[in-house]
């Protein structure tokens, strides 16, 4: 008969890391000891019960990604038993729900993950400038009802930043070779809802030579634009996305007195939900429609906070910010902004009074500094 011994402990198996890598070891998130998982956890079914009660209710992939978020983490719902083939040490990892919503754990992996990808696999030692483009209130809740709205939109404004990069290059726009990445970032720095482009250029074009392979590609660089220069841009965006949205039935009226359609909503009983997020309002409850509490700690300040940006009808261009080929950890800070997650733990709070509290990564103009919710319409905001 075989001989039977216990297995012995990993400390008797595995030589102590070197001080140097001792941050590479293994610690399990548990997000159950987090203030967000216990908002969640508490408080969203009394957000399904209010929204029952207004007869409201919540769509099926909606409450999915609240309660995989639920399970995200947590040993009890599954885990990986993973061995290390030397020393037979032994580690449990739970499943992930690998969602994009609010997760903080996923989106904080899935950024890491990309930024990298990014940098090393996509733009390498390039010039790179963030161009970022948010639109008027009536196109962000289109976009946000009506997603498949999205991608001609993108297409519009990739063709007329591409053009101005080739004038500007002095390239022709027939072999003009321009590269981007986008990334359509739904949220707002206080959690609103907020469709807007993240859009990561070559700062100058590259001239087709398939006619010509004796000749190396080479990038022709490109000047940041001026203030006018983005006004213009942000006028010509601004006239073709609504041109387009209107032949799609989206858009009604003409020139100054254009609105939304009928059409433009959906019909999955999110629209109430979006339209509070967009416009800073209070979701549900005896109170909703009012302004959420935002609170004034600083001094107001009439400049901006972003710099230089063209703005028409609502639309608003901004490209003050850029990566030269030799600065790959500037750039790799650009690429995990615009793939960062939506929400940080760590500005999360809980007032005095027991409110919500949500601190802003950058103060408004007007001195805010942080936003204030009750408990269920916190949960609203995350739906939205």
């Amino acid at each position: 008969m075989p001989r039977l011994t216990a297995p012995r402990r990993q400390a008797e198996v595995c030589a102590p890391l070197p001080a140097a890598h001792a941050a590479a070891r293994y610690a399990r998130h548990l997000p159950e000891r987090t203030l967000l998982y216990a908002l969640v956890q508490a408080h969203y079914p009394d957000f399904i019960a209010r929204l029952e009660a207004e007869d409201r209710p919540l769509p099926e992939y909606v409450r999915e990604e609240f309660e995989t978020y639920l399970r995200c983490g947590v040993l009890e719902h599954g885990f990986l038993r993973v061995v290390c083939e030397q020393c037979r040490a032994e580690r449990l990892v739970a499943f992930s729900c690998k969602k994009r919503g609010f997760c903080p754990s996923c989106g904080a992996r899935r950024m890491a993950e990309s930024a990298r990808h990014l940098v090393e696999e996509v733009f390498g030692p390039r010039p790179v400038r963030q161009w970022v483009l948010s639109f008027p209130y009536p196109l962000r809740f289109l976009f946000a009802s009506k997603p498949e709205a999205i991608g001609p939109v993108l297409g519009i404004v990739h063709r007329v930043i591409a053009g101005w990069l080739a004038d500007q290059a002095g390239v022709d726009h027939a072999s003009a070779q321009c590269g981007a990445v986008t990334l359509i970032q739904r949220f707002g720095s206080a959690l609103n809802l907020n469709v807007h482009f993240h859009m990561l250029w070559l700062d100058g074009v590259y001239e087709d030579t398939t006619e010509r392979p004796q000749r190396k590609p080479r990038l022709h660089r490109t000047r940041a634009p001026t203030s006018a220069q983005l006004t213009e841009l942000a006028g010509t965006i601004a006239h073709r996305v609504c041109r387009h949205l209107s032949r799609r039935g989206w858009l009604e009226g003409e020139d100054e007195s254009v609105f939304l359609s009928d059409s433009a909503g959906s019909d999955d009983g999110m629209d109430g939900l979006r339209m509070s997020s967009m416009t800073y309002r209070i979701a549900t409850g005896r109170d909703a429609g009012r302004k959420v509490v935002t609170l004034q700690t600083l001094p107001g300040d009439a400049g901006s906070l972003e710099g230089d940006a063209g703005k028409v009808g609502g639309f608003s261009l901004h490209a003050g910010v850029a990566a030269e080929a030799h600065e790959s950890h500037k750039l790799e800070k650009l690429c995990r902004y615009i793939t960062r997650p939506a929400i940080s733990e760590q500005r999360l709070s809980i007032s005095p009074q027991g409110r919500v509290r949500y601190q802003l990564k950058t103060p408004w103009r007007n001195g805010t500094t942080h936003v204030e919710w009750d408990a269920v319409d916190f949960i609203a905001k995350l739906a939205a």
